[in-house]
């Protein structure tokens, strides 16, 4: 099957386009003219434009059976806050346009975020959760609760989309904004984050990048159009992550607890800071307000119809930890 993926230079993207080829499908790349390609196989196709380009998702798509449409803008804040809309909304749009102009197009992979579902401030949530809309947590949010009403409107007007949402995902590969848990591990086990996040009340979906790679393939290959899938796994706060991670690495756990507000004041310097040096800080306040929140799910759909099968944390972080081990980002 021929196969096209946007955001294929991105920590999901890469490694779906990796597991794609090896599968045997004919895989093409939608790439910027200045993307990192060297992580892609050699054999996939590369396509040359930008989801917020109308004019070159026509010609990516053509002769595609189906369209993953992985690209988004994944940042809890970022100074131009339009760069949402335009790239998680409207580049949505822009997909579903261009995918009914090709013929080839059977079906489209649209991944969204467990963010378009909403919090679950003490309950687990799942697919039949529609957000509230009535307050987010970060502009990235909002930005995939209103793609997220594109895409299910697109699908009652019988558009051929399924949508796909990943929890907190996790593993191996690019230490983007997408791969946060690495990114906090990296600084745990550096010392420059001496204490647990909050006070534990947080709860999150955790998902091995390559368990959610499955799921979006078996949701191309099992999934019904118009349905919702979450691809999630444990549910667990940060403060068992850096437990778990302690045990695993047989290192000691935190002292102590760093309060969100004393975090909430570090992310607003560190906003502060990035509008000076234009580095995007890796804790800004937007976090803390997410961490405030629970975003608990259910994976049970996916389980059923898709056949996904998340590994449990213990195993994944294992393999996490010895991948930042041997890549000489963490001593234990």
């Amino acid at each position: 099957m021929r196969v096209v993926v946007t955001g294929a230079t991105g920590y999901l993207g890469g490694r779906l386009c990796a597991a794609l080829a090896d599968a045997g499908h004919a895989v093409r790349a939608l790439v910027r003219r200045s993307s990192d390609v060297s992580g892609l196989p050699r054999d996939v196709d590369l396509a040359y434009g930008d989801v917020t380009d109308a004019d070159s998702l026509s010609a990516a798509f053509d002769a595609c059976d189906v369209v993953f449409h992985a690209a988004a803008a994944v940042e809890p804040w970022l100074p131009d806050a339009s760069v949402f809309i335009k790239v998680n909304v409207g580049g949505l749009e822009n997909v579903v346009k261009a995918a009914k102009r090709t013929p080839s197009v059977k079906k489209i992979i649209y991944t969204s975020s467990f963010f378009a579902i909403g919090p679950t401030d003490g309950y687990v949530a799942d697919e039949t959760q529609m957000h509230q809309g009535k307050g987010y947590c970060t502009e990235y949010e909002k930005s995939k609760v209103l793609a997220d009403r594109i895409a299910l409107q697109a699908a009652a007007d019988g558009v051929p989309i399924t949508v796909v949402y990943p929890g907190v995902i996790y593993g191996p590969g690019k230490l983007t904004t997408g791969n946060l848990v690495s990114r906090i591990l990296i600084e745990r086990f550096n010392g420059r984050l001496p204490g647990y996040i909050g006070d534990g009340y947080d709860r999150e979906s955790f998902c091995h990048v390559d368990d959610v790679v499955s799921g979006h393939i078996a949701a191309m290959e099992k999934g019904t159009v118009g349905q919702r899938y979450l691809l999630t796994g444990e549910n667990m706060s940060f403060m068992q992550i850096f437990n778990m991670a302690a045990n695993i690495t047989n290192t000691k756990a935190p002292l102590f607890h760093v309060p969100l507000w004393l975090i909430e004041a570090y992310g607003w310097i560190s906003v502060f800071v990035s509008h000076i040096t234009g580095k995007l800080p890796l804790i800004s306040y937007p976090t803390v307000r997410v961490l405030r929140h629970q975003w608990a799910y259910s994976c049970e759909k996916a389980k059923t119809e898709l056949g996904y099968s998340p590994r449990n944390l213990t195993e994944g972080l294992s393999e996490m930890l010895l991948w930042l081990k041997e890549e000489k980002l963490i001593k234990f």
